[in-house]
Formats: C-alpha cells, sequence, structure tokens
C-alpha cells in the first residue's frame, strides 16, 4: 500500500514537525498514534518516517516524526512558468495541475489585458495559490513544492537578469515550435538540464507592444500549433511538451 506523503514545516537532520492544517487532518481525522508510518518531504528530500508524538491543539495541533531512511524521488522541471493572471478560479486549476506536471516555480504577471479588477486583487490572492500549490504537491507525491512568487507587472518580469533559455508562446509565430526550441536548449546545456522561463498570454494574448518588449529582451516567440487554445490549456500543454523532452 502507498504511505501517505506528507510536507513538513519544521525539521532537522533527524525528525520533521508538521503543523496547522496538515496536523490536524492527520491528528483528528487519521486519528495518528505514535508508530504510524508515513513518508514526509523535509528540506526537498523525501523519507520514510514514523510518528513519535501527536499534539491536538493547546496552542496549536502538531505531529512530530522520526526520519529512518532517504527515499530516491523525482526532482522538479527547471521550468519557471510565467503566467498572465486571469479569471482567479481557471488560474488556480492551472496552479494546481502545474505544480502536478512538475513545475519549478509559477510567476503571475498583470498584463495589459488582465482585467483592471483581477490584477488590483492578484496580490491578495497569492497566499491561496501557495497553499492550493502545497495541497497538489502533496497530492501527486511531489519531494518539493513550486515557488509561487508575489505578482508583478509584466515588465519588470522581462526585464529580470535571465536565468535559461526564455521562451514566450505568441499566436503570431507559425514556423518555430516550442520542441524545436527546448530540444535546442538541451543541446546547448550538453549533459546538464537546461533551466527554462516560459510565459503564457492572458485572454486576448499579449498586446503588441507587450510582444516588442518580449522581443527586446532576447525571449524567443514559440508556437503551440494552428490552435487557438485557453490560457489554461496552453500553460498545461507546453509543460506537457517539456517535459516530453526533458524526462
Amino acid at each position: 500500500m502507498t504511505r501517505r506523503r506528507w510536507i513538513a514545516e519544521h525539521w532537522d537532520e533527524a525528525t520533521a514537525t508538521l503543523t496547522g492544517d496538515q496536523a490536524e487532518h492527520m491528528a483528528r481525522v487519521l486519528r495518528a498514534q505514535p508508530g504510524m508510518e508515513a513518508d514526509v518531504v523535509a528540506g526537498g528530500r523525501v523519507f520514510h518516517a514514523e510518528v513519535a508524538a501527536v499534539q491536538i491543539g493547546k496552542p496549536e495541533s502538531e505531529v512530530r516524526l522520526n526520519l529512518l531512511a532517504e527515499l530516491e524521488s523525482e526532482p522538479a522541471l527547471p521550468v519557471t512558468l510565467v503566467m498572465a493572471v486571469y479569471k482567479f478560479d481557471r488560474m488556480e486549476w492551472a496552479i494546481e495541475k502545474a505544480t502536478e506536471l512538475g513545475v519549478a516555480e509559477i510567476a503571475p504577471v498583470i498584463a495589459r489585458r488582465t482585467e483592471k479588477h483581477l490584477g488590483e486583487a492578484a496580490g491578495k490572492r497569492a497566499e491561496r495559490w501557495r497553499r492550493i500549490a502545497h495541497e497538489a504537491a502533496k497530492q501527486s507525491r511531489r519531494s518539493d513544492v513550486p515557488i509561487i512568487a508575489q505578482p508583478e507587472p509584466l515588465a519588470a518580469r522581462l526585464r529580470a537578469t535571465a536565468t535559461g533559455t526564455r521562451i514566450v508562446l505568441a499566436e503570431q509565430e507559425r514556423t518555430t515550435s516550442l520542441r524545436t526550441v527546448v530540444q535546442e536548449a538541451m543541446e546547448s546545456a550538453g549533459e546538464e538540464m537546461p533551466a527554462l522561463e516560459i510565459a503564457i498570454g492572458p485572454e486576448g494574448g499579449w498586446a503588441p507592444n507587450e510582444e516588442a518588449l518580449f522581443d527586446t529582451n532576447g525571449w524567443r516567440a514559440v508556437s503551440l500549433g494552428p490552435r487557438i487554445l485557453r490560457a489554461e490549456t496552453a500553460a498545461l500543454a507546453a509543460l506537457a511538451v517539456i517535459a516530453s523532452c526533458l524526462e
């Protein structure tokens, strides 16, 4: 039977501790007792662990585990998803699924065609997005949780120092495919895994001045094919293509 996987809030070389909602669920719903086995992510590493002590409430619930043995785990994809803010329900679904697909970081940006009220509310949503990514990481048995950056204007993100190959999905691009650029990055990286950053536009796509800004800052425009995709569909299709090349 597959053991549940939990993500520790605190840890050292021998123990890990769950607090908050995770501890509440483990203590009250699963009725955790000393000796119960679990898999625990601590510091990006996965361990077979055993419950050592359970505290319910007063002031908050806490479950402490002894780390018994490190387990093999798959690293995250070296991919940052730059995602223009769009309708929150669809964006939350995309964050959940991108986490399941292995993305390392999600960077929300405010684009020209981001609806004004969504852009204004995005900063307050970031913590909720982090909780969604945390739960999705547990569900998909990841050994880490993707970073969810604080939303910022698109221009600020584009002008930031590049850490790898920077790619933008562009509706007007017809000749260069995403797979082609990823394979070129892999060849350039040799035996290393290439770092990739891929930008997905909002509903309505990138504005002309944004497309020019991408070009000025060295981003490669690519296509996912002839069909017009929703933002959340494009994000997951792009990550699936990248994963098929890298894994």
